[in-house]
This record gives structure tokens, C-alpha cells and sequence, in this order.
């Protein structure tokens, strides 16, 4: 991991993102294989959203971009959102999804504090 240029103050909360935009993708591609897919919906939709806002993220805190708090303050906003959502969902990538989104938000509100 190069962590030689990134302010390590955001390391925790890059890393969680990571992990949340992974979890999301994967949850994503399992949830087009449920049989109540029309159910999903909603859930599939903010799990690509709740992703892409995780990687942006990343990218803002990586390049110690001028709007990276305000980046983190709305990307916990939607990880909260999609927790909401992937916990409407019994299966255990729903359950581990809303776990990561609920760490990577905490993480991310800690980072738009600082």
C-alpha cells in the first residue's frame, strides 16, 4: 500500500472506503442473482451510488483535494443509506455490505470533522 505520499490522518478512512466500494460491488453482483431481484430495486441501484461515492472519495482524500471533508460529510450520508437499504435484506452480502457501509460512514463523519 503506498502510504508514503497520502497524509496518514486519512489512511483509516481510505481504507474503509475501499472496503465499502468492494462490498458494495460484490453485493451488487450477488443481489442480480436473488430471485426477488424487482424487490431489490432500490438496494441495487444505491449499492452502485453508495460505491462510486466511496471511490471518489478515495481519490479526493488521496490527492488532498480542497473538498475532501465535504466529499466525506455526503459519503457517509449515502454509506448510511445504503446500510438502510442492505438491511431490508436478510442474505449474509446484504449483512456484510450494511456492516461496511456503517463503518466506512463512521469513518468518513471522523473525516469530516477533522
Amino acid at each position: 500500500m503506498l502510504t508514503m505520499m497520502t497524509n496518514q490522518k486519512h489512511q483509516s478512512c481510505i481504507d474503509a472506503c475501499n472496503r465499502c466500494a468492494q462490498a458494495c460491488y460484490e453485493c451488487f453482483q450477488a443481489c442480480l442473482n436473488e430471485p426477488d431481484l424487482n424487490a431489490r430495486k432500490n438496494c441495487v441501484s444505491m449499492l452502485v451510488e453508495c460505491a462510486m461515492m466511496c471511490q471518489m472519495s478515495v481519490s479526493m482524500m488521496s490527492m488532498s483535494g480542497q473538498f475532501s471533508k465535504e466529499h466525506c460529510a455526503l459519503c457517509a450520508k449515502i454509506c448510511d443509506s445504503c446500510a438502510k437499504e442492505c438491511n431490508m435484506f436478510k442474505d449474509e452480502h446484504c449483512q456484510k455490505c450494511a456492516k461496511e457501509c456503517i463503518t466506512c460512514a463512521e469513518e468518513c463523519r471522523n473525516m469530516a470533522r477533522m
